[in-house]
């Protein structure tokens, strides 16, 4: 059984930060736009991270792993041949109801890696073109920070204080002092001070599982009110099967399943994809016709490919004194971009960024003891861990730059579907020996920065697999239609009513949490449709 709905000027899919921003600055301009989500709206009553089992349900039904979650709104990831695993949340939000807040801006050589070095592909655009966006975005989510940061361009403030460092990132800071390297408190995207039904942040450190105060701008509550109130629409459990296009190759909208199984037809003069780096490529490579056999927007051949999840790996320190390290924000209190830039004497291509992270309950101590044997991790043994380290233990992490590799990329698998019938998204990814040599130059470098600030232990915390938070680069923009699948603005080059505008755009993946240049991106893209949609080529017709 079928349907088709009334048409729209703009049909997105996704619903997180790109998806919203997107519906909300079209929304605001007039335009009558429609978001399909294939997961459902979030009960704050529901989340985990104000239950007493947390930590259990953070192990299987909260699990950030869809895997692992196994949701019927999710769609399973084969990763028989990954050596890194997706994380993502299928619902209103995306991944910011799940992720940590954390809120840093690409730096200005992220932009420009091959006019510097001879890396990889410059991006078609630089950090002053997004400047403008991400303070917008800054606005409309409530972001925290403290100003100056010496890392970036003078000029960067945030509309709210920055939160407390707590005694864990004075005592951190301290050691960094020590070394002379950079640290700063972190922006983030968390409210220092509350406002409507969004309360300022408690410090629960639960931010990964769903801040119990609302203070986290995870998108469902920070961008979709506002979008709505503008008219914006959006229809939950929609899975998209495929992008239609008619006989000149425009997108015409796209062909999705609820959750009854009854397959519908929306029809749009403009398609947005907003499914994030994994989301995005699978439907453009499930949308094959006649005019587009080997996916919709693929004639470089590039859809999928470069993909990049940042590699990632922490250093928790041991200290004597009572530190409070249960304490948030759970992403980062400080930031340390001393290794951001390219340095090749190193041994390897380009930087990381640190975080200084809490280690927030019993469980969390012990899960960084995973890699040890269990008698050593249970029972009188496990106690004495916790003891020993509630409260007077932190971590390091690093985020480092993979950089992007066509030998990384998504495909269809051909074994595993989701609870449509929708064949999944098979994830193919090594970790470069370049990446290699970043992480362990950066572990040995955390392990000094603890014992200078006094740490009478350390311990590597070997977090692979499952740290794909980021998934970035499967559909690169770029000015030539034979490397690259969008244009700056977003805009396919093969398809002109057909945008990209998640982080499958990225061109390299700097070594920055992408979320804020995702929206940003997103605002620029959307922002550059609507002062230009006169001149906008769309479908005479755009029914099925």
């Amino acid at each position: 059984m079928s349907r088709t709905d009334g048409a729209q000027d703009v049909l997105i899919i996704g619903a997180g930060p790109s998806g919203a921003t997107s519906a909300r600055v079209l929304a605001e301009s007039g335009f009558n736009v429609t978001v399909l989500e294939q997961g459902t709206w979030t009960n704050r009553l529901e989340i985990a991270g104000d239950k007493l089992e947390r930590e259990v349900l953070g192990a299987s039904s909260w699990s950030i792993d869809p895997n692992v979650r196994g949701r019927r709104t999710d769609y399973p990831c084969d990763v028989s041949e990954a050596e890194i695993h997706p994380i993502n949340f299928n619902g209103v939000g995306g991944g910011t109801v799940l992720f940590a807040g954390e809120w840093p801006r690409l730096i200005p050589s992220d932009f420009k890696l091959n006019s510097l070095y001879g890396i990889a592909d410059d991006w078609p655009i630089s950090y002053e073109d997004l400047e403008p966006y991400y303070d917008l975005i800054n606005e409309m989510v409530g972001s925290s920070g403290y100003p100056g940061d010496t890392a970036y361009p003078p000029g960067l403030e945030h509309p709210l204080p920055a939160l407390p460092i707590g005694r864990m990132g004075v005592k951190a800071a301290e050691g960094m002092n020590k070394l002379g390297w950079h640290w700063w408190p972190a922006a983030q995207a968390i409210r220092s001070k509350g406002e409507g039904d969004r309360g300022a942040c408690a410090r629960w450190a639960m931010c990964q599982w769903g801040c119990p105060e609302g203070a986290k701008a995870s998108f469902d509550i920070a961008m979709w009110p506002a979008a709505i109130a503008a008219g914006a629409k959006i229809i939950t459990e929609a899975r998209v099967r495929e992008v239609t296009v008619n006989d000149r190759g425009l997108a015409t909208g796209a062909t999705w399943i609820d959750a009854e199984g009854v397959e519908h037809h929306t029809a749009a003069s403009v398609v947005i994809m907003c499914a994030n780096g994994v989301g995005t490529s699978r439907i453009l490579q499930m949308s094959t016709s006649n005019l587009f056999p080997n996916g919709l927007a693929n004639s470089s051949g590039l859809v999928g490919k470069n993909l990049m999840l940042h590699p990632f790996v922490g250093v928790m320190g041991i200290y004597e004194e009572d530190l409070q390290g249960w304490m948030g924000p759970f992403g980062a209190s400080l930031f340390s971009m001393q290794f951001a830039e390219t340095d090749l004497s190193r041994g390897f291509a380009r930087g990381t960024k640190w975080s200084l992270m809490p280690i927030p309950g019993p469980m969390d101590i012990l899960e960084r003891y995973h890699d040890v044997p269990l008698a050593e991790r249970t029972g009188a043994a496990g106690q004495k861990l916790v003891e020993k380290a509630l409260g007077h233990a932190f971590e390091w992490a690093a985020t480092i730059e993979d950089l992007p590799d066509e030998r990384n990329y998504v495909s269809l698998s051909p074994d595993l579907v989701d609870s449509s019938g929708l064949p999944a998204p098979k994830i193919h990814y090594t970790i470069s020996e370049d990446s290699r040599r970043n992480l362990e130059w950066n572990v040995e470098r955390m392990h000094e920065a603890h014992r200078a600030a006094g740490a009478y232990e350390t311990k590597e915390v070997p977090w692979m697999p499952g740290v794909g938070w980021h998934q970035l680069g499967t559909a690169r923009c770029g000015t030539d239609p034979s490397t690259s699948v969008v244009d700056e603005f977003g805009r396919s080059h093969d398809v002109p009513n057909l945008f990209v505008m998640d982080g499958s755009v990225f061109v390299t993946s700097s070594a920055v949490n992408p979320t804020v240049t995702i929206a940003a991106f997103a605002a620029r893209a959307t922002e550059h449709l609507v002062e230009n949609a006169a001149n906008q080529e769309v479908p005479l017709c755009v029914k099925k």
